[in-house]
C-alpha cells in the first residue's frame, strides 16, 4: 500500500511532464503535410507547364525547378520541398497575373467580343498611335502593359514596346518602372514598328524583373 502511495505520485508527475513537452515542442520546420519532394516537383512542373502555355512563364521558376531537382539529388528533401513551393508559387503567380491582364484587355475592348476592333489592324493600331498624349508621368502601379492601353497612350496594351524603345535610356528593364518618371509617347510609330512591337509583346518569352531579357535586347536592335 505504502508503494503504491509512492508510485502513484511519482507517475501523475511524469505524465504531467510528458504533457508539458508535448505542447512545448512544434512541427519540424521541413514538414510538408506528407507531401513529398517527388510530388512538390512534380506539382511545381505541372504548374509551371500551365504558365508556359499561357506565354507567362517567368524565367526564374525552371531554374528553381532545377535547383529543386539538384536538392533531391543531393538528398536534401527538405531544401527540395522549399524549393519547388517556391516555384509552384511563382507559377501560380505569372498565371493569375496573365489571367488578370487578359481581363483588363476584354475590359478595354482590346479583345474578345464582335464589337471591338482587332489590335492586328494595322489601319486602327496606327492611328491609335498617332493621336493622343506626347509624355506619360509613371503613378504607383503602372506598368508598360497597362499604359499603353490607355485610351490616351496607343489603347492596346501589346504596343507597351514602342513605349519601351522609345525610352530605353531609361528603361533598364521593362517589367520594372518607377513612379515619377516620364516617357516620351512615340506618334510617328509606322505600321511596320506596330506590327514590330505587338509581335514582341506576343511573342516574348518568360521574363523575370530586375534584368533585361535576351529578347527585349532583340526587339531594340531591330
Amino acid at each position: 500500500m505504502k508503494f503504491n502511495h509512492i508510485f502513484k505520485p511519482f507517475f501523475i508527475m511524469m505524465l504531467v511532464l510528458g504533457l508539458v513537452t508535448g505542447c512545448a515542442s512544434t512541427p519540424d520546420e521541413g514538414a510538408s503535410d506528407g507531401v513529398t519532394a517527388e510530388q512538390a516537383i512534380a506539382d511545381a512542373k505541372s504548374s509551371n507547364a500551365q504558365a508556359k502555355k499561357m506565354g507567362a512563364e517567368w524565367r526564374d521558376t525552371d531554374k528553381l525547378i532545377k535547383k529543386a531537382e539538384k536538392a533531391l539529388a543531393d538528398g536534401d528533401e527538405a531544401q527540395a520541398i522549399k524549393l519547388a513551393n517556391q516555384a509552384q508559387r511563382q507559377a501560380e503567380n505569372a498565371m493569375k497575373q496573365a489571367k488578370e491582364q487578359e481581363a483588363r484587355l476584354k475590359a478595354s475592348g482590346a479583345i474578345g467580343g464582335a464589337s471591338t476592333a482587332s489590335e492586328d489592324d494595322a489601319s486602327s493600331n496606327q492611328a491609335a498611335a498617332m493621336s493622343g498624349e506626347d509624355s506619360y508621368e509613371v503613378v504607383g502601379g503602372d506598368n508598360l502593359w497597362n499604359i499603353s492601353a490607355k485610351d490616351s497612350i496607343y489603347a492596346n496594351p501589346y504596343q507597351w514596346p514602342l513605349i519601351y524603345k522609345a525610352n530605353r535610356s531609361q528603361i533598364k528593364d521593362a517589367d520594372l518602372i518607377h513612379p515619377g518618371q516620364v516617357f516620351d509617347i512615340d506618334r510617328s510609330a509606322s505600321s511596320a514598328d506596330i506590327d514590330a512591337a505587338v509581335d514582341h509583346a506576343k511573342t516574348r518569352g518568360a521574363w523575370s524583373v530586375g534584368s533585361t531579357e535576351a529578347s527585349d535586347d532583340a526587339y531594340l536592335a531591330q
